[in-house]
This record gives C-alpha cells, structure tokens and sequence, in this order.
C-alpha cells in the first residue's frame, strides 16, 4: 500500500456534494390522504407463496399495498409498463434520485428513455425505523437480487429458488414468454421490507433480520398501468442467509385498491420523458 500524501488528511476532509439534488423533481400529482385511503375499495388480492414469485396487475390510478402475513418475510419487486415490458422499473436512477433506500413519498422511476415515474410510495408502516446504528435502513434499491449464477460462483452449487429464478419463472407463466425471453427482462429490485447497508470498514453490503413483522406493509400508487412481480425471497428476513432452504419463509400478499369516486380529478398519467434523444446531433435517432 503506498504512504499517504502530506496532504491526505486535508484530501478527505473535503465535504461531499449531492450528485443530484432532487428539489427540482416534479412531485406526485396525486396523494391519498387518509380519509381517501379509509376508504380503498378491493380490487383484487395475490398472495406470493414462499421462496415463489407471482405477478399481479394494477392500472393507472389504483393502489396496490405488499403486506407481511404469517411471519417476517423480505420480498423483491420488478414493475413493468403492462404495455411494454421494455419500459422497467430502474433501480439506479432510483437510487441516485432519492437515495439507498425509500419510503413515503418516494417514486419508483422506469429506465431510459421514458425516465418517469411508475408508481409512488403512498404508505410505509415501517417508515419509523430510519437508519440504525449499523447504517441499515429498510427498502433498498442498493441489492440487486439473490441469483443462480452468484450462488454458482459462491456455492458451487445450482439453487433455483432465488429471486432472480423466481421471477423469471412468474413472468413466463404470466406472459406466455419463454424463460429465456422472460429472463432477459427480469431486473434488479426494489428490496422490499429488507434491512440492508453497506459496513464501515470495508465497504460490503450486508443485510440483518428485517424489521418486519405481521400486518406491516408497503403501500404504492400506480402512476401508469402495470405489470408487477414479487418475490418472496428465500432468505426469509434475510438475518442469515439469502438462498437457502432452511431459513423460515414465510408467504406475502398484494392487494390492488380503487380509490373512492372523485379522488383522482384533475390528475393524469406522467408524460414520457422530453429529452428528445439527439444526443448532441441535428437529427437525433
């Protein structure tokens, strides 16, 4: 390791600045307040069993709300444009928008280049948790997913309930997709009720028993139509392990709401992004 300069002290003490300042944002046009969420009419409700995926459908306009059932239980959520699967939830820009991990008020951004947001984080009965001593916090957008491909590299072994396999295997039964096509459009997660940071002294991301317990949930507003999948990962509250069939898991449920009559006036889908995709050319495309 090479001798640290005469002025490296100075080097680190430089204060950080956010890469992106997210003031400017446009805000959610449309909140539920609490007397609009009393009254939620059921739509329709999906329960994800144990170390399996399932897919559930939400239009524009409705609530859809992931809630711990039986037994702390971590789940992993891909979101599509129901209409063009190409248009994905993007985890990333999610991330460098609002942070590590998200929670009430927070946008669930798709990829370039539609760049919008797909859903809104209306209700989190976890919220209270913020961040603990160990720099965990709860709904990460850090991890990407427990995979067979990382556990081969790792176990030596294949494991074909991870999420990743998981969700492949869901959106290819709902879709009619091969798995190889549906693979392809599997992507990386919003953790859902997983307490997870990155450690002090070397930097790695760790995960801890989540949080959650039965009742809590995490509550969305769709801002366009979608596709969703959940997986109810096979590390149980992830306080041990994440591919594994011993952890305790436990089934997740999400439930589709319409809001009472009148609650959306005045509201309309988010526009596409306007960057007109030139690129620094006359004629773009």
């Amino acid at each position: 390791m090479p001798q640290p300069p005469q002025d490296a002290e100075a080097r680190r003490a430089v204060a950080p600045v956010i890469c992106y300042p997210n003031q400017t944002l446009p805000r959610p046009a449309f909140r539920p307040d609490a007397a609009q969420r009393a009254q939620l009419h059921p739509v329709s409700s999906v329960t994800v069993p144990a170390r399996e995926a399932a897919c559930f459908h939400v239009r524009a306009g409705q609530i859809f709300r992931i809630t711990c059932t039986d037994g702390p239980q971590v789940g992993d959520l891909n979101l599509w444009n129901a209409h063009d699967l190409h248009e994905r939830f993007y985890s990333g820009k999610t991330r460098a928008l609002h942070g590590s991990h998200v929670s009430n008020g927070d946008r669930l951004w798709s990829g370039f280049p539609t760049l919008r947001p797909m859903a809104t984080i209306t209700h989190d009965s976890l919220d209270w948790y913020g961040i603990d001593a160990y720099g965990g916090a709860v709904h990460d957008v850090i991890g990407t997913r427990c995979d067979p491909y990382t556990h081969m590299l790792l176990s030596q072994a294949p494991y074909h309930h991870c999420c990743h396999s998981n969700l492949t295997r869901a959106l290819a039964a709902e879709t009619g997709l091969s798995l190889a096509e549906a693979e392809a459009h599997v992507h990386d997660v919003l953790n859902v009720f997983m307490c997870t940071g990155f450690t002090r002294d070397t930097g790695q991301y760790f995960m801890k028993a989540s949080p959650v317990r039965p009742g809590d949930h995490l509550e969305f507003f769709a801002e366009i139509d979608l596709l969703g999948a959940l997986s109810a990962c096979p590390g149980g509250d992830c306080g041990a392990e994440h591919s594994s069939d011993t952890a305790a898991c436990h089934p997740l449920r999400v439930d589709v709401y319409d809001l009472p009559g009148g609650a959306l006036e005045g509201w309309a889908e988010p526009p596409l992004n306007p960057y007109d995709r030139s690129h620094g050319t006359e004629s773009g495309g």
